[in-house]
């Protein structure tokens, strides 16, 4: 029961229009720390979400300060002024174990393979565990030359994710590669399993 409803969930996501949350400003521009952060959140989450600061150095961004605490159910991560470009996200707290894993993993210099082994292994040993089903929202822009300040709008890119553990074209029904643009199935089968929809 819980896996279908998680499944109707996801579904009930991806068919969601098209620009959800396109009437905001998509530049940080005159934001806080916090307010340019929520810029990745849908409008309706923003108020309870917890927004965790950056180390600010490169390679640092294991090392987060609690911007904002939160009651809701999203964790949000502040641009990383160390790393080139901008880049906010926010995903559900359920994933928060999950993710820190992979900072404090490529903090350390561990590669994309290093980091799924370790995930994977501390899911195996019961350290951590995947929800059910979970979103994850980012946006991201090129940073405008001598600002903290994402580039022009057209350059702003949003992507939400859907966390589907061991999700496959046969359960979602989703192509398991881009094509156009269309929502599609990442690392089908696997634990990480997840919806990839452009926004």
């Amino acid at each position: 029961m819980l896996r279908s409803s998680a499944l109707v969930l996801a579904l009930a996501l991806v068919a969601a229009p098209r620009g959800l949350g396109a009437q905001d400003p998509p530049t940080a521009r005159g934001l806080d720390p916090v307010g340019a952060t929520l810029l990745a959140a849908p409008p309706a989450l923003r108020e309870g979400a917890t927004v965790l600061g950056r180390g600010g150095a490169p390679r640092r961004s294991d090392v987060l300060t609690t911007l904002r605490p939160g009651d809701g159910p999203l964790v949000c991560l502040a641009d990383d002024p160390g790393e080139d470009g901008f880049e906010v996200s926010c995903y559900h707290r359920d994933l928060d174990p999950f993710m820190a894993l992979g900072r404090v993993l490529r903090a350390e210099g561990a590669d994309r393979t290093r980091v799924m082994e370790a995930r994977y292994a501390a899911l195996e040993a019961g350290e951590i565990r995947m929800p059910a089903a979970a979103a994850l929202y980012t946006l991201s822009a090129p940073r405008a030359p001598g600002s903290d300040d994402p580039g022009p709008p057209g350059d702003v890119r949003r992507l939400m994710v859907v966390y589907l553990p061991y999700a496959t074209a046969e359960s979602t029904g989703l192509p398991t590669a881009p094509d156009g643009g269309e929502p599609w199935l990442m690392l089908p089968g696997t634990p990480w399993a997840h919806i990839m929809i452009p926004r």
